[in-house]
């Protein structure tokens, strides 16, 4: 599985980013080949999706059995590489950090992408949910059905939410941070919580991204304690794999994961692939994630072939790094940077 935080990772927007070589990647699917001596409940054959600590994008992945989980038999190797990481991310900050329930409301950002869609969907299995979603405006015909209310990206929604919901959200999923920790923060009812789960908008265009990181970093709005005491708000953060490799909660993991495929085999989830790609085609692959272009989750296939990319890939006309502050139309008067150099 390709996610964002790869970008992040490739850029050094993280804490304490691994020196190179590496070999990036948190999530895979394949087939067991070996087994360690103590290992039960796993059989050489066995088709598997698993949480790796780097080193998920290689032909031959190790790592701890408390990490693997069987795919289910109606459920091919592309969903399962789909699957855990958005899902996971997606249950646990609605489940268990925000107690998600019936007649609650929910604002999610890049509700296009995969956590998005994880997100809309685990919604939709408790009644009368409504889901605000932001994305770009070429994805909302193909996401539409998915969210209750869904606006451009570009668009000032912290005004077209509360149009529709004058006292705001009960949660909020925030991926993109910058100036949007203090719109989300605005937009919550009393007792409502808002969730920081990624920061994508510290992801640039740019080589030496320092000063864009700067400039998305001091648009976070500095969050008052006696505040938040006064408005009853609460402000959370959410990192899966911290919490997997970390702060060694992988049987809390294995309980959800436990409670996600109970869900998909009674047919209520199902992952969102939007594309395979050849680990040759990485770049390629990464540029479109970056730009946005995607709906669902990209796949890197060690089985694929490259394939040629055509003149109107997305990956080829949109601008980087430029999507949050550019609306649609603007790109084509402007120089692309690409994000990998």
């Amino acid at each position: 599985g390709l996610n964002f935080i790869d970008l992040m990772v490739r850029q050094g927007n993280i804490d304490n980013p691994p020196k190179t070589p590496l070999v990036p990647g948190f999530e895979c699917s394949g087939i067991v080949e070996a087994l360690g001596d103590s290992v039960k409940g796993f059989e050489i054959g066995d088709r598997v999706m698993a949480f790796v600590n780097y080193n998920a994008w290689a032909e031959v992945v190790c790592t701890p059995v408390e990490f693997v989980y069987k795919i289910p038999d109606d459920m091919n190797f592309s969903e399962a590489a789909a699957f855990p990481m958005n899902f996971v991310t997606a249950y646990m900050m609605l489940f268990e950090v925000a107690n998600l329930r019936e007649g609650m409301s929910v604002l999610v950002h890049s509700a296009g992408g995969g956590v998005g869609q994880a997100v809309a969907q685990l919604c939709s299995t408790i009644p009368n949910v409504t889901v605000f979603g932001t994305a770009s405006s070429f994805k909302h015909e193909a996401i539409k059905n998915s969210v209750t209310h869904l606006f451009d990206r570009n668009a000032d929604y912290v005004q077209e939410v509360k149009r529709i919901s004058t006292d705001g959200v009960d949660i909020v999923l925030d991926c993109l941070c910058g100036e949007n920790t203090g719109k989300g923060l605005s937009l919550l009812k009393p007792l409502g919580t808002y969730i920081l789960y990624g920061s994508s908008n510290m992801v640039t265009g740019e080589t030496k991204s320092f000063f864009s990181f700067a400039k998305s970093w001091w648009q976070v709005e500095k969050v008052n304690p006696i505040k938040l005491y006064e408005e009853n708000k609460v402000i959370a953060g959410f990192s899966l794999l911290n919490l997997l490799f970390k702060q060694n909660r992988g049987g809390l993991i294995k309980s959800v994961m436990d409670k996600l495929l109970n869900l998909y085999n009674s047919k209520k989830i199902k992952p969102v692939v939007d594309s395979l790609w050849a680990l040759e085609e990485v770049k390629e692959a990464m540029q479109r994630i970056h730009d946005r272009g995607n709906i669902g989750k990209l796949i890197l296939d060690v089985e694929k072939a490259p394939t040629p990319l055509m003149a109107n890939d997305s990956t080829e006309t949109s601008e980087a790094g430029e999507e949050e502050e550019d609306h649609e139309g603007d790109n084509e008067n402007k120089e692309r940077m690409p994000f990998i150099q």
